[in-house]
């Protein structure tokens, strides 16, 4: 089996010069063989950027685009194909957005070699520990405590055990901070899990210090991502200082800067996401590390149905890890894209048992929101 061609589709919700937020807009990776087998991948970051990476024709033996790689090559061969990309694309990006496109391919490869074996992902990757994980929902806040009571309240409903917010006005001012995070702690109540996310916006350790002393009442189960993620002296005395666990790690690519994170860092909880961290295959380098840094890790994920599929067989092979993030997006490219997205029911999702990741694309969605 070879592979025959590698198609890249650019997504996107409003139309170009409108505002796109988080979950409205997506590339998909097709990758397609000679024995008529197509492995699906996605990658979470800009789509056209993907694009160019995987299209562009090579300039230098360090300057290839992915599908010069990868065309003929068996596509069964995963981690030599991993490190022939990451080695032919090094003019790119070994780091961002290089391996934000690697880790659509390595997600696509794992798709074909499962429906090739006609296996679910988790088998190949040694076997599952646990037929569900427990789900997390993640929200954007509204602009007032009282909205997002109301949001908190449908999601308790739904059944989630567990929420996180981020996004939107959070971290703009601290007034307000306190509001809607006191607000989302009455109405979920005192033994309810609450994570916050800052998305760095409170910038210095300094002021995430102050933050997080002024919070204490809420009991916050994580803070992530309070400052950047360049900042891992921040970080390590972050961590040293507060209670509730500091997170980071969802911009971080390859296991080598996850090693830096962890030994300098020394964050509480690392969150690599599949579709930019370098794909399935890297994301099992960074679990080994976090169980050698004995650190938690529960990965990020606010995309497509193709990540949480992804996510869910990932998060089923390893032994000590068991939550997974369950993005509250209305898009419809979160809620379509995948017609038989993996559904969040009484606090769970089932891990798939087809082949390959499992995953249905629509094709109507597709057509309809396709930039290019």
């Amino acid at each position: 089996m070879y592979i025959t061609d590698v198609e890249v589709i650019c997504l996107r919700v409003p139309p170009r010069g409108k505002i796109c937020v988080w979950g409205e807009d997506a590339v998909v990776v097709r990758i397609h063989t000679d024995e008529g087998i197509t492995g699906v991948g996605e990658s979470d970051t800009s789509p056209l950027v993907v694009k160019s990476i995987i299209e562009t024709p090579n300039s230098n033996l360090a300057c290839f685009g992915l599908k010069e790689v990868l065309l003929g090559k068996n596509p069964l061969e995963i981690e030599k194909l991993w490190k022939e990309m990451y080695e032919k694309s090094n003019y790119l990006g070994r780091r961002g957005a290089g391996i934000h496109a690697i880790s659509a391919v390595d997600i696509a490869l794992w798709d074909i070699a499962g429906k090739y074996n006609n296996k679910p992902v988790y088998e190949l990757l040694g076997g599952k520990h646990r037929d569900e994980i427990r789900a997390y929902g993640t929200f954007i806040p509204a602009d007032t405590p009282e909205e997002n009571r109301a949001i908190v309240r449908k999601l308790k409903d739904k059944g989630f055990t567990s929420l996180k917010f981020g996004g939107g006005i959070l971290g703009d001012d601290p007034d307000t901070d306190y509001d809607i995070i006191k607000a989302v702690r009455e109405e979920a109540g005192e033994g309810f899990e609450l994570q916050i996310d800052l998305a760095a916006k409170w910038k210095t350790p300094e002021h995430t210090l102050m933050m997080a002393r002024r919070l204490e009442e809420f009991n916050l189960n994580w803070i992530e991502e309070p400052v950047g993620s360049d900042d891992l002296r921040g970080y390590r005395d972050l961590g040293d200082s507060i209670k509730p666990m500091i997170a980071g790690g969802e911009t971080l690519t390859t296991a080598y800067e996850f090693e830096s994170f962890l030994s300098i860092g020394k964050p509480d909880l690392i969150q690599p996401d599949i579709t930019r961290c370098g794909g399935i295959t890297e994301a099992r380098k960074i679990y080994d590390l976090s169980r050698e840094y004995n650190v938690k890790l529960v990965p990020h994920g606010f995309s497509t149905g193709i990540l949480i599929a992804a996510t869910a067989h990932f998060l089923a092979s390893c032994e000590t890890t068991d939550l997974i993030e369950y993005s509250q997006s209305t898009s419809p490219l979160f809620k379509h894209l995948v017609k038989n997205q993996i559904p969040f029911e009484n606090g769970v999702i089932k891990v798939p048992e087809a082949p390959g990741l499992g995953v249905e694309l629509d094709e109507d969605i597709i057509e309809k929101y396709r930039m290019i």
